[in-house]
């Protein structure tokens, strides 16, 4: 078998020629379409890479949002159940102050309303005395009681001090005298008895002036400037009365 140099170079050429317009109008074209589909499907994977990282960030972001969401819940809440249990320890507080505060005026009106009455009873008391004594005296002959009340009041000067003697009748003088309170108007006769018995009391003659007063009830008293003698009934359910209100004190103290 024989080669043909010459053909076998053309054919050569013409493959050569082929191989450089493939070259040429085909495979770079797909080339340059395979490259820059490769340049795209990088840029694509790199922004899928971007986007999965901007994804994971705001996903840890987002977490981390939750969490101090979370947190700050839970101290909102702290705080919510602290201020409630202090509110209602102040409820408390303020309660109890006002209960405390109402049991106070409650007793401090009752004791009030309680010695009122106490009072009252006293007063009503006194008063039924009063109209007792009155009563007893309307049985009672009038020389007989003014006997009575002039030798006690006598009795009493006799028991004073020297001191409230000497003061009572220093002091006593026409124009400041000694004033003889009863509860009636004396008569000449009776005025003169009461001053011969006092005369006597004192050792000494003094200035007298009388004066009636029915407040007192029954009894003389003397009111001079410095002193008061009372023998009456009233004096003595005045100091009756002052001993009830002492006793009273005294019991609920």
């Amino acid at each position: 078998m024989r080669l043909d140099w010459w053909t076998l170079a053309l054919q050569t050429i013409n493959v050569l020629i082929l191989i450089w317009i493939l070259s040429r109008f085909f495979f770079r074209p797909i080339m340059d379409i395979v490259a820059k589909r490769q340049e795209d499907t990088k840029k694509m994977l790199a922004d899928a890479a971007l986007a999965r990282r901007e994804a994971a960030d705001v996903r840890g972001e987002a977490v981390k949002a939750c969490a101090e969401l979370a947190a700050e819940r839970e101290r909102l809440l702290a705080e919510a159940r602290n201020a409630a249990r202090v509110e209602k320890q102040n409820l408390l507080d303020h309660s109890s102050k006002e209960i405390v505060k109402l049991n106070s005026e409650a007793k401090a009106a009752i004791a009030r309303e309680q010695a009122a009455a106490e009072q009252a009873i006293i007063d009503h008391a006194t008063d039924i005395s009063i109209e007792i004594a009155r009563r007893l005296l309307a049985r009672f002959p009038h020389r007989n009681i003014l006997d009575a009340f002039v030798g006690q009041i006598c009795r009493e000067v006799h028991g004073l001090s020297s001191e409230v003697r000497d003061n009572l009748t220093s002091a006593a003088s026409s124009a400041h005298p000694i004033e003889v309170v009863t509860a009636t108007p004396l008569s000449d006769e009776e005025m003169q008895q009461v001053a011969e018995a006092l005369k006597e009391a004192f050792g000494l003659e003094l200035s007298l002036a009388f004066h009636s007063d029915p407040a007192i009830l029954a009894g003389i008293e003397l009111h001079g400037h410095d002193a008061v003698i009372r023998n009456s009934w009233r004096a003595d359910l005045e100091r009756i009365r002052k001993e009830l209100n002492r006793d009273r004190h005294a019991s609920g103290s």
